[in-house]
């Protein structure tokens, strides 16, 4: 098989390798596609904390495709059975995956790129908000996973207001059922508050902003990922306020498999329209346009999928 290894300058060279076979509870999927994460967006610039080159193929964790074979003990799952799930070495053209961590696919989404932890991240991100009905939500961050933020809390009847630093992001916020979608320079010059918001940028300024808009006794949900190094919270302010603050990330696989399911639902009852989220559909080949792309951001990208 081919697979990306990223060597930590910006670069990443494919090489060729051999599938694995699957051991026992394990299935080897034949990828038709990978999610490009913004969390690996470090791990291909380069940073210290990796030791370099990477493993084959890591860290791409946002597969879809076809199992090709079946572990011992498998038996819900079967050859030709369309899926996505978790593994962690999926850009490249094949990898294995935990039979209990894969999802299957209904047939009406065959011609569909499904990324499915992403889809579980933006989709368990909401449940860990708990916005309702008529509630004022302010989303901070309108890429990716603030799109999904944004339509899934449209869909419940919130009233969504989005923040972007890019004009494109917030028409596009906008379209996707913000009832006001604004740039983020204009938080510092508001009192405005809302009871519930959700930051989805992974900056020490977007922590910042949302900070500064929660209201008293408000909600403030950190969908974010802050990788680059500590981060500072102005405490008095927290205090103040009274705020509950949630880490809206998850580890545990099963609650990643439980988005997945959420969010074929959410798609079949038309609650959400992930696709349009997904701007640029690139080959394995270029990986590195891929990253590229997510690096400098240009209007009319939001996130970028490798096709296998």
């Amino acid at each position: 098989m081919k697979a990306a290894v990223l060597q930590g300058n910006g670069r990443s060279v494919l090489e060729t390798r051999d599938a694995a076979a699957p051991g026992p509870g394990e299935v080897l999927l034949q990828l038709e596609g990978c999610g490009v994460c913004a969390s690996t967006l470090p791990a291909w610039q380069g940073r210290p904390w990796f030791e370099y080159p990477l493993e084959a193929g890591s860290p791409g964790h946002e597969p879809w495709g076809r199992i090709v074979e079946c572990g011992e003990g498998v038996t819900r799952l079967a050859p030709g059975d369309r899926v996505t799930g978790l593994s962690y070495r999926a850009y490249a053209e094949y990898d294995l995956a935990l039979a209990d961590q894969v999802v299957k696919l209904p047939d009406h989404l065959d011609d569909r790129p499904f990324p499915g932890e992403a889809l579980a991240c933006g989709m368990n991100v909401f449940d860990r908000a708990a916005i309702e009905r008529d509630m004022p939500v302010a989303v901070v961050g309108a890429g990716f996973i603030g799109g999904m933020v944004v339509q899934n809390a449209a869909a419940a009847g919130a009233a969504v207001t989005a923040f972007s630093q890019r004009e494109w992001s917030l028409t596009r916020a906008r379209e996707q059922g913000a009832v006001a979608a604004r740039p983020i320079d204009e938080i510092g010059g508001t009192d405005e508050s809302w009871p519930c918001v959700v930051e989805c940028t992974g900056t020490q300024a977007g922590l910042d902003a949302a900070s500064k808009l929660v209201g008293i006794r408000g909600r403030l949900v950190v969908a974010g990922y802050h990788q680059e190094g500590k981060r500072q919270v102005d405490m008095q302010e927290w205090n103040w306020k009274g705020i509950d603050v949630i880490n809206a990330h998850e580890r545990d696989p099963q609650r990643y498999v439980a988005g997945m399911r959420a969010a074929i639902e959410a798609i079949e009852q038309k609650r959400i329209d992930p696709w349009p989220l997904f701007t640029h559909s690139l080959p394995l080949t270029d990986i590195d346009r891929a990253f590229k792309l997510m690096e400098q951001r240009p209007d009319g990208f939001t996130k970028a999928v490798l096709c296998l």
